[in-house]
């Protein structure tokens, strides 16, 4: 009759009051909020007590299923093969009910009478004396049950000294319990699911975090969107070792999608609606069977991941320019490693995770993730992999920015590009910071709640013990519940991490780029290509034949074809071997390089990746026309030029890095 007036009731009320009314009406079928309730067990009726407490000293959840562990034993009652028997197993699966959360075991000597009488008759049976109900387990005494200190009040009853108290852990309520088909779980309890909403805020905070998550995931979006298109509309501008850059903001681009999408869907993918007709209210999404939350998971973890790998790889770009002195043509050609790296790896997490099922919704910001509910699969799946990317970035991010900064101090440039140096190498400091900071505050946020996810599941099982009717913990040490600005800072540094790509995109000429599409035109600069193959650097000949203070006077070079500043040294070779008169008179040859007649030995080298190997001998670098000239001359420049080849391939290799960038 209760049931029938719960669903008519529900019929009447709106769907969002009949939510909120599913957990207080639903006990109707169980027990009463684990207070005394009648004994209905029908062997433990007639007993000088009549009220109970669930659950019991086996366990059992309510009386129901109480009964059902006794059925084995009636057949033995009735037989009446020892007068003790039926009052110990009342004891155990009927305790007499004294105050809330307190029950008092039986005696042993009773046990030890009430099997030794009717082993027998049970083996004749087929019954088994379970393991709960091993006699030394209960007190040395020898009284009947239930005992006088058992009946009086309960302020008298808290001084017996053989009253105890249980922590049951977690019993799933029959709320958020789940078909056992979807292999869920929660709090370590199978076929269970977190309750949604959020199971720590109230529904005015959470739609403030929802609304302050979308706001920050329109901004992310906008500017990683700017960055990407930026890089379409002229694809030629952002060599390597930046590429990756772009890469890097497509994948926040999809990360502040997919924030952006469950921002307009709300709850809708992250939780399972309510099912008044069974009694169960709204869960989390968990599992593979949800498509939408799947493909959430999917694109959120996947391109998250990769992120981070394609900053590492922008870190090893860096690195391989400032350290070994990689052009941009040797960079490019490892362009199939790292892509095969930053999409791989993180798509072999993503299978993993989908096949070992560890998705779940997120009702805070509508998506689906990992590590929500699973502290296993957070510090595997998300605090493992990015507290890597984190040390192998800084490594190779240090080693390059040390580099940069040797080359400054040691290697004589004019002023001009001493401050191209400088400001490239502030760009890099600038966007490195702008991308660690977040990150950093993402990876503190999941390690405090690794830290404090148990004392929040505790507090709220305390919280809603009663509510929901299940035991509630007795043995607590420290409740805590979380701050929603915890929260809110997490996902506004998951999304601000993609907006430091548009600082390095904003310059003149990306203003340029886009008024010239903007109005339709779409051929190329030939003066920003010009720049990018003849770049501007000192003549090193007037560098060491000239004063130190005098002006220095410019000269043009092409790129290396094959990713080292071998040409700045092959012109110094040139300018050398040719009277000061013949300086002007050099040519440019087919591959971008400046020499003063075919000459031999000069281009010795070494891999393609290395600097070029310089032939001590004489003969082989002067031209036919003028040995003579060269071999007169060659003892004194020979000490000029090893003296000052350091520095001008590093020089010449330094103005290709940073002229890129300015």
């Amino acid at each position: 009759m209760e049931l029938l007036w719960v669903l008519c009731l529900s019929m009447l009320m709106p769907p969002a009051v009949v939510v909120e009314a599913i957990p207080m009406e639903s006990a109707a079928g169980s027990h009463s909020m684990f207070t005394c309730e009648p004994i209905t067990l029908r062997l433990c009726q007639g007993l000088p007590y009549n009220s109970t407490f669930m659950p019991n000293h086996l366990n059992h959840y309510d009386q129901q299923t109480a009964a059902l562990a006794m059925e084995p034993f009636h057949p033995i009652v009735n037989l009446q093969c020892s007068s003790e028997l039926r009052m110990f197993l009342c004891a155990l699966y009927a305790p007499v009910c004294t105050e809330y959360g307190r029950m008092t075991l039986p005696c042993r000597r009773p046990c030890q009478r009430a099997k030794g009488d009717c082993y027998k008759l049970m083996d004749m049976f087929g019954v088994t004396w379970p393991e709960e109900m091993d006699c030394n387990r209960f007190p040395d005494c020898d009284e009947s049950y239930p005992r006088p200190g058992d009946l009086l009040s309960s302020a008298d009853s808290t001084e017996s000294p053989i009253s105890v108290q249980h922590d049951y852990g977690f019993w799933c309520p029959r709320e958020l319990k789940i078909d056992p088909n979807l292999g869920y779980s929660f709090l370590g309890v199978t076929d269970c699911s977190p309750p949604c909403p959020n199971m720590y805020f109230q529904r005015d905070e959470l739609v403030f975090a929802r609304y302050f998550i979308g706001v920050v995931s329109i901004v992310c979006l906008s500017a990683t969107l700017f960055t990407f298109l930026t890089f379409l509309i002229d694809v030629s501008r952002f060599r390597y070792p930046e590429r990756p850059i772009i890469f890097y903001a497509m994948c926040y681009m999809m990360v502040s999608l997919v924030f952006f999408l469950g921002f307009l869907l709300e709850d809708r993918v992250a939780c399972h609606a309510a099912s008044s007709a069974l009694f169960r209210a709204s869960t989390v999404t968990q599992g593979s069977h949800n498509k939408v939350c799947t493909l959430f998971f999917m694109m959120l973890y996947f391109f998250t991941m990769a992120g981070s790998v394609w900053w590492v790889i922008l870190t090893l770009t860096w690195f391989l320019a400032a350290v070994p002195k990689w052009g941009s043509e040797a960079i490019e050609k490892k362009a199939l490693i790292f892509h095969a790296c930053a999409w791989g790896l993180p798509g072999c997490l993503t299978v993993t995770l989908t096949a070992m099922n560890k998705i779940e919704g997120d009702s805070v910001s509508g998506v689906c993730f990992v590590g929500l509910y699973d502290r296993t699969a957070l510090r595997w799946f998300l605090l493992a992999p990015l507290g890597l990317d984190v040390l192998v970035g800084v490594a190779l991010l240090l080693a390059g920015i040390l580099a940069l900064n040797r080359v400054r101090m040691e290697i004589p440039l004019e002023k001009e590009n001493q401050d191209k140096l400088v400001k490239f190498m502030i760009r890099i400091g600038v966007f490195s910071v702008l991308y660690l900071v977040p990150l950093l505050t993402v990876i503190t946020c999941y390690l405090y709640e690794n830290s404090y996810r148990t004392v929040w599941e505790t507090t709220w099982v305390q919280e809603r013990c009663r509510e929901y009717h299940i035991p509630c913990p007795y043995q607590i040490e420290q409740t805590n519940r979380p701050n929603l600005s915890l929260f809110l800072i997490k996902y506004f540094m998951m999304l601000v991490v993609g907006i430091p790509s548009v600082f390095w995109v904003g310059s003149k000429k990306t203003c340029f780029e886009w008024a010239s599409f903007l109005h339709g035109q779409t051929r190329k600069d030939s003066v920003v290509n010009e720049s990018r193959q003849v770049l501007q650097e000192p003549d090193f000949a007037q560098l060491l034949l000239q004063d130190p203070n005098t002006p220095l006077v410019r000269k043009s070079r092409g790129t290396s074809t094959q990713g080292t500043s071998t040409h700045a040294s092959s012109t110094y070779l040139a300018m050398l071997d040719e009277p000061p008169s013949k300086m002007s008179s050099l040519y440019r040859s087919r591959d971008g390089r400046y020499t003063a007649c075919s000459f031999r030995g000069v281009e010795n080298r070494l891999p393609y990746d290395s600097m070029l190997h310089l032939n001590d001998q004489s003969g082989s670098r002067h031209c036919s026309t003028n040995r003579q000239d060269s071999i007169s001359r060659h003892g004194s420049t020979q000490r000029l030029e090893s003296k000052s080849h350091k520095e001008t391939v590093e020089t010449g290799h330094t103005a290709w890095l940073f002229d890129n960038h300015t």
